[in-house]
């Protein structure tokens, strides 16, 4: 059993022959397209972290004296960075359809580290916050993180591989509370630098770090499994000139026969062409139908794998549609609420336990984001359990809510009884993290089902929901000031408020085909 386990994260995948996508993933196998693709989309969302939420370790105390900064004024860089990543997923997902994930991906990177090498600049509270803002943008590579993987992994494993991808890039949050104090400490202990230019100097690691991973994704990697994603098309267009797909299985046309071959055709959907099976003189003869002047949810059974570039007004209907909705607000509840808790951990075990310093709490406070690692991908793991059990949404959607039901009951416990014991503590945040960080790997889990051929569009406005509620759970924790606990029991009831209000939706159309 061992054995095969560690086969399926080395060997190079079986391949599903009607839509060229993984049915496993290759962890352990960058040389594979499919395992490269893998890898730079965790990494890549990984290493995005190192900056974004490079601040918060270092404002509890380094920055937040050295700018003479007020608690509001933090509070304010942490919802300004919110807002931006906001407003960037928003047109990510868009972007996405249009151009392709990878290099959306690669543009919001290398834009998001520029202003982190200016960090050096910053002398003054607004400075900072203005600068965090642009900085903002790389909360947007999480979007096409996930639409490259949806891209290249088959349905039955998808929400596997968008949750190990999101899991293991979130643990970036993580990682980020012990690098960079680390850095700081190094500047100043080993280099002789002062707080006040230590700080600054340890910006120029995660830019050059962002850097390379972009250049190594921009040059290394591709954008679809067979190809340019400008091209994506064209390749379904000449197999379909010679086979045709019903129920799933690939029909020679030629010969009546089933083909399971690598040429076999990417995918059920053709924008531009479809290939129908008539009957005539006792043979079968491919008779092709012109649908590109079909809107995307009159095109029954094509849609579910090549993603469109979608009118205007698709794109509102796909953006407002109630399915759409019913993953994006229990997102909001759930990721929304990891990222307040990112940015107000560190700073919440100092005021409960006033022994630890800066770096010690920004340790404990780390594992949280950590717990991705493992939490994330779980929740993705039981969506495609759940689903191949019973081979119904409903089972994914179900789980969503559950997860997001106990995550709420979790900040309820923690808020109202605001622990002083660092055993209780420590127990309740990490009870509340793996239903938390679980229910945002099942949500991506469900996302690439509910619109399939715009996923861009719904990735983008699920993943701008998350931080949408972080902003709004910024907002409360602000408000609140030091009152931590009173901001986490209101965090406890609006989310469970917003998944049992969501809870009847179907999840996807009446209409849609599974």
């Amino acid at each position: 059993m061992a054995a095969t386990f560690l086969k399926l994260l080395v060997a190079s995948p079986e391949i599903n022959p009607s839509t060229r996508k993984a049915k496993s993933i290759p962890v352990l196998n960058p040389f594979d397209q499919y395992g490269r693709v893998f890898f730079f989309s965790w990494l890549g969302f990984m290493v995005a972290f190192l900056s974004w939420y490079a601040f918060p370790p270092l404002l509890t105390d380094t920055i937040k004296k050295d700018l003479n900064m007020t608690t509001t004024q933090v509070s304010n860089s942490n919802i300004v960075a919110l807002l931006a990543t906001l407003l960037v997923r928003v047109v990510a997902g868009p972007l996405c359809d249009r151009f392709g994930p990878r290099l959306v991906f690669v543009g919001l990177l290398l834009a998001g580290a520029i202003p982190t090498a200016m960090a050096g600049l910053v002398t003054t509270p607004n400075g900072l916050i203005a600068l965090r803002f642009f900085i903002g943008i790389l909360g947007g590579t999480f979007v096409p993180c996930q639409v490259w993987c949806t891209g290249f992994f088959d349905k039955t494993i998808v929400g596997t591989a968008n949750s190990l991808a999101g899991g293991w890039g979130n643990a970036g949050g993580g990682i980020t509370y012990f690098l960079m104090p680390a850095i700081f400490d190094s500047l100043v202990t080993s280099r002789g630098l002062t707080a006040h230019k230590a700080w600054r100097v340890a910006y120029i690691v995660p830019f050059i770090i962002i850097t390379t991973v972009a250049l190594g994704m921009l040059f290394l990697c591709e954008d679809t499994p067979t190809g340019k994603w400008s091209e994506r098309h064209l390749w379904t267009k000449e197999a379909n000139a010679t086979t045709h797909l019903t129920d799933g299985n690939i029909v020679d046309l030629s010969s009546g026969s089933t083909s399971i071959g690598p040429s076999s055709p990417p995918s059920i959907y053709n924008k531009s062409m479809t290939t129908d099976m008539e009957k005539k003189d006792g043979t079968q003869s491919p008779q092709p139908s012109d649908t590109e002047a079909l809107p995307m949810d009159q095109m029954p059974g094509l849609k579910q794998e090549i993603i469109v570039a979608p009118t205007r007004r698709e794109a509102l209907s796909v953006a407002f549609s109630l399915p759409t909705m019913a993953v994006a607000i229990p997102y909001a509840c759930s990721f929304g609420a990891e990222l307040a808790l990112d940015s107000f951990l560190g700073t919440y075990y100092a005021a409960n336990f006033p022994g630890m310093g800066q770096t010690e709490s920004g340790r404990w406070a780390a594992m949280f984001g950590l717990l991705n690692i493992v939490f994330r991908p779980a929740g993705g793991f039981m969506a495609d359990m759940v689903f191949s059990a019973t081979g119904s949404l409903w089972s994914k959607k179900l789980l969503i809510v559950f997860l997001g039901v106990v995550m709420g009951a979790f900040m309820l416990a923690i808020g109202l009884t605001n622990p002083s014991d660092q055993a209780t503590m420590f127990g309740l945040i990490a009870g509340m993290a793996f239903f938390l960080e679980a229910a945002n790997g099942a949500n991506f889990g469900l996302v690439p089902h509910v619109h399939p051929y715009a996923n861009g569009i719904v990735s983008g406005l699920v993943g701008g929901f998350g931080n949408l509620g972080g902003i709004i759970f910024a907002i409360i924790f602000r408000y609140n000031e030091s009152h931590y606990g009173r901001s986490i029991w209101i965090m406890g009831v609006l989310s469970l408020v917003g998944n049992v209000a969501v809870s009847w939706i179907r999840p996807v159309a009446k209409a849609s085909v599974i």
